[in-house]
């Protein structure tokens, strides 16, 4: 925001996880010296074929704010299928598997072709779950769905889309912003995304769409929903309610904003205190999003309670 003076459980992801050696053993397979070569070759040529849209990736991850929830997703992600560890079962699907390999490298030579790096970074994917059938088979792949949920969260939105999406939120945010500093007696004029305050403006930005905070608080929930929830409808209605919370804090942070620098400072609007106030109030978000799941949780175990002694 500127200021001018003048004019954010699962089959396969339980929370509790015993650490014996036959779970050790099953969540990594052996090695065999006969596998060396080909698990070296697919590696190398992995990484020859996605090494641009992985550095890109990666580039954005550290650069951009609105993508850098995926530096801690990447992460998680790897951990969580590595924690779910590999079916007792697996069955490999070789024509499947292959099928999704020449998909993600057909994808990943015309989305370099067209430079749209959306679904260059959607290659990646693809050619991970081709990887996961070939040698796993799809049942594998169905029990590393959070991992594959979060990893596609953690790619940047294209550009087209995330402005417009980032509109209506800057004028939504701008509308509460405004309604609730005239609750406070402040005086105010609203002209789109411009809050006018006595001698001063605000302007909601881009930054200010609450968008950021948005991606984040859906990604969150999927992880949350997958190992606190147990039914589908709660952690679909998890999902929804990530929605009306983080575009309700972002109101209040364009008020909390708007009420500091027409009764303490215009610096509250920018600079150092206005970021810190973005994610103090992010947090907050996220706490109400946890305290839900927790409650949902807590709901949950009630009713498979009453239906098992009803059984």
């Amino acid at each position: 925001m500127e200021v001018q003076t003048g004019a954010p459980v699962a089959a396969g992801f339980s929370a509790n996880v015993p650490a014996d050696s036959t779970l050790a053993k099953r969540r990594l397979p052996t090695l065999t010296a006969d596998m060396l070569a080909p698990a070296a070759i697919t590696t190398a040529a992995f990484l020859v074929l996605f090494a641009k849209p992985l550095y890109l990736l990666g580039r954005d991850w550290w650069n951009l704010p609105e993508a850098g929830h995926g530096l801690l997703l990447g992460p998680v992600a790897v951990w969580l299928a590595w924690r779910s560890g590999i079916r007792d079962d697996v069955k490999p699907n070789r024509a499947l598997g292959i099928a999704l390999l020449l998909l993600a490298v057909f994808v990943r030579c015309a989305a370099g072709l067209a430079a749209e790096l959306f679904t260059m970074r959607g290659s990646i994917i693809l050619a991970l779950a081709g990887l996961t059938t070939y040698h796993f088979g799809l049942r594998q792949l169905v029990r590393w769905w959070l991992p594959f949920a979060l990893i596609c969260l953690s790619i940047p939105l294209p550009e087209l889309v995330t402005q417009a999406i980032a509109l209506p939120l800057q004028f939504r945010a701008s509308r509460m912003g405004a309604a609730l500093l005239e609750m406070r007696n402040v005086p105010v004029q609203l002209a789109g995304n411009v809050i006018q305050l006595p001698g001063r403006q605000l302007f909601v930005t881009e930054a200010c769409s609450g968008l950021r905070s948005l991606t984040a608080l859906l990604s969150m929930a999927v992880l949350l929903g997958a190992l606190v929830l147990r039914s589908p409808i709660s952690r679909i209605a998890l999902l929804l309610f990530a929605i009306p919370i983080a575009i309700f804090i972002n109101g209040i942070r364009v008020f909390l904003t708007g009420f500091l620098v027409y009764f303490v400072s215009p610096s509250f609007g920018e600079g150092f205190m206005h970021m810190t106030e973005g994610w103090l109030l992010f947090l907050v978000s996220l706490t109400i999003l946890a305290v839900t799941a927790w409650i949902g949780g807590a709901i949950e175990r009630n009713v498979f309670h009453l239906r098992a002694n009803n059984a």
